[in-house]
């Protein structure tokens, strides 16, 4: 992404935290640098002048400034934050609100990290955490390519784990005590299980019995039978969702163009059997040449929530597959004879899709790790082949992630 895009961007968001109008800061962007743009709509807002007065503001500004281009620096810069932030949870505040200081320095991340490869990625947690923080609680959709991040699934299993540890270290009177029931080995496992599965790394869950307490009556006093049933993973349950509530059609694309705002984003108008073409926004315009999409078939989802990506419409969402550092993305090929509009069926996994996927549910989240292509590049869910009438769709890149 271009200086100038970032620093739009900039402005946008920060006048969108101070409840300013940026229309009044963008014949600036080209006119100053970040820093002085940034102390520019400070100066506008109510709290400017508290908020340039303080030694933190001005020094976090400086970094958003001199943040470099060059690769090899910015990893070790990108490496530098990752460490600081491991230490707290944002780079300035409580983290109650979303300081203006997070929102500046997020800005002038953003184009960085969202390109980074899953490996680099994995490398900086801290960072990702607190990215994930800024987007979700500065409401940027509109403005920022939502960065992904994986997260740990919460089990409340392994929280009582602690909590007996805990406990049984409370019981012990003394300082002296305490610590040598926290080096007994059966403390120590209980923390490593609670800590293990805190981090997403618990393996495996150990199966559990419940007491049942059955009443019989008999002939003068009722009598308690205990029955050993084994209790239900529910929360196992929770994470499975079926693959058939996706509506995965074929499509043709009929036009593609550049996003008018976004570097990394293209616009399709894409014809899947429907009385109007739909438009969809994809992440394809660093491998994909407009003009070479047009006329081309692909996969997509269409009953995804429609929403705006950067203030385009986005009606669907087209399949791709990506190798493993991402540097590699091509959109799904349905078979030569594939009739545009068709559903995608994956067998064994037949059913009614479901009108528009619930964001708030995570359904689509929880599918795509299970979506790849086997060693020959056919297009699979859990290695069941994605369908059409006239075969398999497929891609040119063997073992592939598909999102």
């Amino acid at each position: 992404m271009s200086l100038t895009r970032t620093k739009q961007n900039l402005v946008t968001a920060l006048c969108q935290r101070l409840s300013l109008d940026p229309k009044r800061f963008y014949d600036e962007v080209d006119k100053c640098d970040v820093k002085e743009l940034c102390m520019t709509i400070l100066k506008a807002s109510e709290k400017g002048e508290s908020l340039l007065q303080n030694e933190e503001v001005i020094k976090w500004i400086s970094f958003a400034e001199k943040f470099p281009e060059d690769s090899e620096t910015c990893s070790r810069v990108l490496d530098g934050l990752n460490e600081e932030l491991a230490h707290k949870s944002v780079i300035l505040g409580n983290g109650f609100k979303l300081s203006e200081v997070d929102l500046i320095v997020f800005s002038a991340l953003h184009s960085t990290v969202i390109g980074l490869s899953r490996p680099h990625a994995e490398k900086l947690p801290h960072i990702f955490r607190w990215m994930d923080y800024v987007q979700c609680k500065g409401d940027l959709d509109e403005i920022f390519e939502r960065i992904p991040v994986d997260k740990a699934e919460f089990d409340p299993a392994v929280w009582v784990s602690l909590l007996k540890a805990l406990a049984k270290v409370h019981i012990n009177s003394s300082a002296k005590d305490a610590v040598e029931v926290l080096k007994s080995d059966t403390i120590a496992k209980d923390i490593a299980t609670a800590t293990k599965s805190v981090d997403g790394l618990l393996a495996e869950k150990s199966s559990k019995k419940v007491t049942d307490v059955k009443k019989v009556k008999g002939d003068k006093d009722a009598v308690l039978e205990k029955k050993n049933i084994p209790e239900k993973d529910t929360a196992a349950k929770d994470d499975e969702v079926p693959v058939h509530i996706l509506n995965i059609q074929v499509g043709l694309i009929r036009k593609a163009w550049k996003h008018p705002s976004a570097d990394s984003l293209l616009v399709e108008e894409i014809d899947v059997g429907e009385t109007k073409a739909r438009q969809v926004v994809s992440g394809l315009a660093n491998y994909c040449i407009p003009d070479e999409l047009m006329n081309r078939h692909v996969v997509l989802i269409t009953n995804v929530k429609p929403g705006r990506l950067r203030d385009v419409v986005s009606e669907g969402l087209v399949l791709c597959a990506s190798n493993e550092d991402h540097s590699v993305v091509e959109p799904l090929l349905p078979p030569e004879g594939a009739r545009v509009g068709e559903r995608v069926q994956i067998s064994g996994h037949e059913g009614k899709p479901e009108d528009v996927l619930n964001p708030k549910k995570k359904q689509l989240e929880k599918i795509t790790p299970h979506l790849y292509t086997d060693d020959k590049g056919v297009a699979t869910y859990k290695g069941i082949a994605f369908m059409t009438s006239a075969g398999p769709c497929t891609s040119k890149l063997p073992k592939a992630s598909i999102k």
